[in-house]
């Protein structure tokens, strides 16, 4: 992330998205297969790394190895296999945007930082050691077990993030790159998908 001014000179915290330019590798019409779509492809990909099927695919559209593939429906560019989509042919300054990408993994985590529990906090009454812990988990005699549901310790991040309404500031067509107000999720360099 990073901040810029607008016009008013307010800093605006934004995140900085290379966002192309993505190459068309599938064009998918009503009449065939029910739906409309086109099949976008970026990033680059070393063609030993390629499964066979994924590089006849490429090779199909004219293109060398992409790294992702997505499908995006309903889109009304009008696109032959192997065109190039830059970001300023679907994206402008002031456009709300959905990003979705898959967050930040931070492995086994406890139930302070994973639910917000707040602890015991105290040494008194004889706690030992147990300041984070999430105290009593199950019911008395009648159910007798922990229900399902129960927030606990466990796994933490690493799941697919949808965040909306997010607004575009920004928009380099030069660079294919994209500034978004706000943060998005995932670390540095990863892929989200962006769309209107």
């Amino acid at each position: 992330m990073t901040s810029i001014y607008d016009k008013n000179g307010k800093n605006i915290a934004v995140t900085i998205i290379e966002a192309g330019p993505c190459v068309v590798t599938q064009v998918i019409d009503k009449d065939t297969n029910g739906y409309s779509a086109l099949q976008l492809a970026y990033g680059d990909r070393k063609p030993k790394n390629t499964p066979a099927a994924l590089a006849g695919h490429f090779e199909k559209a004219g293109t060398a190895p992409k790294h992702k593939v997505m499908e995006f429906r309903n889109m009304t560019l009008a696109k032959t296999l192997g065109d190039l989509i830059t970001v300023n042919e679907i994206f402008e300054e002031g456009d709300k945007v959905v990003v979705t990408g898959t967050s930040k993994g931070k492995g086994f985590q406890g139930v302070v930082k994973r639910h917000g529990f707040g602890g015991v906090m105290q040494q008194t009454h004889g706690q030992h050691n147990r300041l984070r812990a999430p105290g009593s988990l199950g019911n008395s005699s009648f159910a007798a077990k922990v229900m399902k549901g129960m927030r606990m310790a466990g796994h933490m991040g690493n799941s697919q993030v949808k965040v909306r309404r997010l607004q575009v500031v920004k928009v380099f067509p030069d660079q294919n790159l994209i500034l978004i107000k706000g943060a998005i999720p995932g670390h540095k360099g990863a892929y989200v998908v962006i769309e209107k």
